[in-house]
């Protein structure tokens, strides 16, 4: 990737690197940290080397010339912190990267849009109009909702503008994602393309090839069959596709946002055999082992899942766990080591390791993928599946 901003923009901390070399690195850092668990191979899925990042978001920018005319930049933090303006950026999708300079030039020349505006969120996929939130430190009254639907219009986008306490919904505040996964095309039995409901302000993977790849490498090389407990399951990016591997699927979520997603998401899909349950990680747990009484569980009986304490041991179980940075608690760890299989997605290396230092004492690690979501950067996610010692 070319970019006139590497090493002035704090966006890219490894700029120094070609793509290859770049991957190469942080490829090199992993394997090391992951070598006291004597795993065979690591699977490496690339990135796009530039043009991947289906969201973003940019600071504005305002100089004054002599006369106080005002003019908009886009504008994102160096490494020192300090303010750098940009006009483009190599990373963000090209439905972002085309439309950047057509809104600034048409929020440039509009004084109720562009006074007292703050940021900028892209939100894009490749199957929808990109969603723009616009973001002010004024509150936004008629006349901004009157020309920023003639905006919206203009460049056949959706516009949402949020200040302190408000939040302006002009046409829609979501996109669909529709991806095809590639390792199901070859069964006409099995639903290879989904459609994913992404709420403005929730969760989403930020690279959708990488995503995608993500999603097969999981359904490629698990076992099916009984019945998934999904735990973090954020707006069903992976348990729509998984629910096709599996007889029923229950999946926790602690975000509202998330669960509106997911669920709307089901529709979408015609999935029937998936349920979702607004709890954190540790109720579920709590009401699996009949610690606790739930409100949100009152339609729903657990003891008809393979995963429940009274069929554990008799049936095949599988758990997926894509936790936030912190990794799983102490309670987790120990539920994961009750089921047959894990399939587990980090976005934190360190904390996975650490994890799967508790995990290999009851299970064997049979798979391990090394997915290159955020190019240009330090950060790296990570799949593991396990399955339980004979």
């Amino acid at each position: 990737m070319k970019c006139e901003y590497f090493s002035k923009c704090g966006s890219c901390t490894l700029y120094e690197y070609s793509y290859e070399e770049q991957l190469s690195h942080k490829v090199k850092i992993e394997k090391e940290r992951f070598n006291t668990f004597n795993i065979p191979t690591f699977q490496i899925i690339k990135s796009q080397p530039e043009h991947f990042r289906s969201r973003a978001e940019f600071r504005i920018w305002k100089t004054f010339d002599e006369e106080e005319n005002m003019t908009l930049s886009y504008a994102m933090n160096d490494f020192k912190r300090n303010i750098i303006q940009i006009e483009r950026c190599s990373m963000v999708s090209p439905k972002i990267a085309s439309l950047m300079p057509l809104l600034l030039e048409a929020l440039q020349n509009d004084d109720t849009l562009k006074i007292k505006l703050f940021s900028i969120e892209f939100l894009t996929s490749s199957a929808d109009k990109p969603l723009v939130t616009l973001i002010y430190h004024k509150k936004l009254d008629a006349k901004w909702q009157e020309k920023a639907k003639e905006l919206e219009k203009y460049l056949n986008i959706k516009i949402i503008g949020r200040s302190r306490g408000q939040k302006l919904i002009l046409s829609e505040d979501f996109i669909i994602n529709e991806f095809n996964i590639p390792k199901l095309q070859h069964s006409l039995r099995e639903k290879s393309t989904f459609k994913i409901k992404q709420y403005e302000g929730g969760f989403t993977q930020p690279n959708e090839e990488v995503n995608t790849q993500m999603i097969a490498w999981v359904l490629t090389h698990i076992k099916q069959g009984g019945d998934l407990c999904e735990l973090y399951c954020g707006g069903g990016n992976f348990t729509l596709p998984l629910s096709t591997k599996f007889n029923k699927v229950l999946a926790t979520e602690i975000s509202k946002t998330s669960i509106k997603s997911a669920k709307e998401s089901c529709v979408l899909n015609n999935r029937n055999n998936i349920e979702f349950i607004r709890m954190s990680s540790e109720e579920f747990v709590q009401a699996l082992n009949g610690e606790r009484e739930f409100n949100r569980l009152k339609n729903i009986n657990l003891n008809n899942y393979t995963f429940a304490p009274s069929t554990i041991n008799y049936e095949p179980s599988t758990i997926f766990l894509d936790p936030p940075r912190a990794g799983l608690d102490k309670t987790t760890q120990k539920l994961a080591q009750q089921f047959e299989q894990i399939i587990y997605i980090s976005c934190n290396a360190q904390t996975l390791h650490r994890d799967l230092s508790e995990l290999v004492k009851t299970h064997t690690i049979k798979h391990f993928a090394l997915f290159d979501q955020f190019a240009y950067t330090k950060h790296i996610e990570c799949g593991v599946i396990l399955e339980k010692q004979k």
